[in-house]
């Protein structure tokens, strides 16, 4: 779960549009994937860089142990102190994602795809952990149990922050930055 998630630059989103032309202003040299963002895509992230969150452009995967292919896109929030391809990351490197909402799919036989968003807001920030591979900045999406909101449709759901909660994420101990782990606001759902 969170294997595809938007990025769409409507007018709508001026939210979206400002952190997309920050990080063009950065780095110029990179292309920022916007639209329907797959893993292994660079795109946006937010990080706490000095004294500000600022955006930046990761790509979306850590790759598998043992140079197997593939990368690992997400990370279950109730067990990442645990793995120690993620502890770390969850101490000392926690960023946001932002997007315009997520994808998912059913489970059942129709296997539709659903467009997850926050009613009323165009902005949707889930919460992430990163860390540098071969000198690469890499990302992955946490996790957790579905709310009801999406129960029915899939069992786990990324961790959804509150957009006045995104510095805590990025810069609060972790203990205090793992009470917005619950976080689990209602959704709107459309069929794509």
């Amino acid at each position: 779960m969170c294997g595809r998630y938007t990025l769409f630059t409507d007018t709508d989103s001026r939210e979206i549009m400002r952190i997309i032309q920050e990080v063009s202003r950065r780095h110029p040299e990179r292309e920022v994937k916007t639209g329907e963002i797959f893993p292994t895509n660079a795109a946006p992230v937010l990080l706490r860089q000095g004294a500000h969150i600022q955006a930046d452009v990761f790509g979306w995967g850590f790759p598998k142990f043992g140079g197997s292919a593939g990368v690992i896109i997400n990370a279950r929030s109730e067990t990442a102190q645990d793995k120690p391809m993620f502890r770390n990351s969850l101490l000392f490197r926690r960023c946001v994602v932002p997007s315009t909402g997520f994808y998912e799919w059913s489970q059942d036989r129709a296997h539709q795809k659903y467009l997850f968003t926050r009613p009323g807001d165009s902005a949707l920030y889930m919460a992430g952990l990163y860390n540098v591979f071969d000198g690469q900045p890499r990302y992955v999406i946490l996790t957790r149990a579905a709310n009801s909101w999406m129960r029915d449709i899939h069992h786990r759901m990324p961790v959804i922050l509150p957009p006045d909660q995104l510095e805590s994420w990025c810069s609060a101990p972790v203990e205090q930055a793992a009470k917005l782990l619950q976080c689990a606001p209602e959704l709107a759902r459309q069929a794509v």
